[in-house]
């Protein structure tokens, strides 16, 4: 009985192909919007992480000042000296590496190109801690550290904009006040939350605080870069940082903290669920197109049910039941609904493809919330089509034989 309503039904929809399609357009549109939304909603969540990742490994930055935003001032605010950072990978346990760090925004030159770069200072396990890969040539070794040599490793935005499409390794650049001798191109990073991470230079420590700043104070360290084990309890690494830190700063019990511990763990989390929630939001005003696809599948059943209400009327009055009538009309309605859904996620699919490239973010195709989207267009079919066969299925067989003569 089924499957001949789902013949009746196709035939039917056949016959009004036009008004068939405009039946479905809001369902069509509906479900295309809410899979496009959420797909892209979740590749955009996926590139958050990964830039976050991007960062460096379970990567745990201190830094001087009382936090961010508004708050981030650290004017007056010590530095942090390389003591510090000993201390801290001596006294926890869970730290795999850390690295002290000096950033400076310093004039470089190379022949007829100059710009201003973020020069970093820090030591050989700073490109761990990171993620740092090499393109071309090598990193700065434990001995270029303790001899304070002039070489450097170069970002590929640096590289692009020094030398342009040159291989820089084995060139000398100006930096500051100091010659060095470019030893190594990292790989490309990108971008990432806090900017261009390929506009960098990084050096020696020591080459920083000997040939390029000068070292007026022990507390030159303007971040320390802690690298922690796989799996471990970020919240109470944290809470052991800022214990130490705090004593070794002389800060009493009624002080707060005059330094921060940025997480990129937790940063990855907060907005990948923050991504999230604005994808079920803009999903659920997408959502609303297919209440209105639903009104119009209503509509378009009630004026069908008046069309053919001499052949309801000639169905029950040869034998057949309301009950068979209902499932014929409710049958129509579903057929319709399911015809955009299935338009809908080609649609979604095509967009999805095609937006996602355009906005640089990863295509994942997510099988549940396809299947979601077409189920929920089946049962606005049912909803919707519910009262439109009802009616047919309670005419009465002489009425409707009446009707349709007069």
């Amino acid at each position: 009985m089924i499957w001949n309503a789902l013949a009746i039904a196709l035939r039917e929809i056949g016959r009004n192909v036009t008004r068939s399609f405009l039946t479905v357009l809001g369902i069509f549109i509906g479900v295309a919007a809410i899979i496009t939304m959420v797909t892209l909603g979740q590749g955009a969540t996926l590139a958050v992480k990964a830039q976050i990742s991007s960062l460096g490994s379970n990567l745990l930055t201190l830094r001087p000042g009382a936090g961010f935003g508004s708050r981030s001032s650290s004017a007056g605010v010590p530095h942090f000296t390389e003591k510090d950072a000993d201390t801290l990978g001596e006294q926890i346990a869970n730290i795999d590496a850390i690295a002290p760090v000096r950033t400076e925004a310093l004039s470089t030159i190379y022949r007829h190109n100059a710009r201003s770069s973020t020069v970093t200072g820090t030591t050989p396990i700073y490109f761990q801690i990171n993620k740092w890969n090499l393109a071309e040539g090598r990193l700065f070794t434990a001995a270029d550290l303790r001899s304070g040599g002039a070489v450097c490793v170069i970002g590929n935005t640096v590289r692009k904009e020094l030398f342009d499409m040159a291989n820089p390794v084995g060139e000398r650049i100006r930096i500051g006040r100091a010659s060095c001798q470019v030893i190594g191109l990292l790989a490309t990073k990108g971008q990432a939350g806090m900017g261009d991470q390929d506009d960098t230079i990084i050096v020696p420590l020591s080459t920083m605080q000997r040939r390029m700043t000068g070292k007026t104070s022990s507390h030159d360290i303007n971040q320390i870069s802690i690298s922690a084990h796989e799996g471990s309890n970020s919240i109470a690494l944290i809470a052991e940082i800022t214990s130490i830190m705090r004593e070794r700063r002389n800060l009493h019990s009624n002080q707060d903290n005059d330094f921060n511990v940025f997480d990129t763990r937790q940063i990855a989390e907060t907005l990948g669920s923050t991504t999230q929630l604005m994808t079920m939001l803009l999903a659920a005003v997408a959502g609303v197109s297919l209440l209105v696809g639903g009104i119009g599948i209503m509509n378009i059943m009630l004026v069908s049910v008046t069309e053919r209400t001499r052949e309801i009327g000639i169905r029950l009055a040869i034998g057949a039941t309301a009950r068979e009538v209902l499932l014929q009309f409710l049958v129509e309605a579903v057929t319709l609904s399911c015809v955009g859904g299935i338009a809908g996620i080609l649609l979604a699919l095509a967009l999805c493809a095609g937006l996602s490239r355009l906005i640089s973010v990863p295509f994942h195709f997510n099988s549940q919330i396809n299947l979601i989207a077409f189920l929920f267009s089946a049962a606005v079919g049912v909803i919707f089509g519910y009262t439109p066969a009802r009616g047919a299925a309670r005419l009465n067989p002489i009425d409707a034989l009446r009707h349709e003569w007069t």
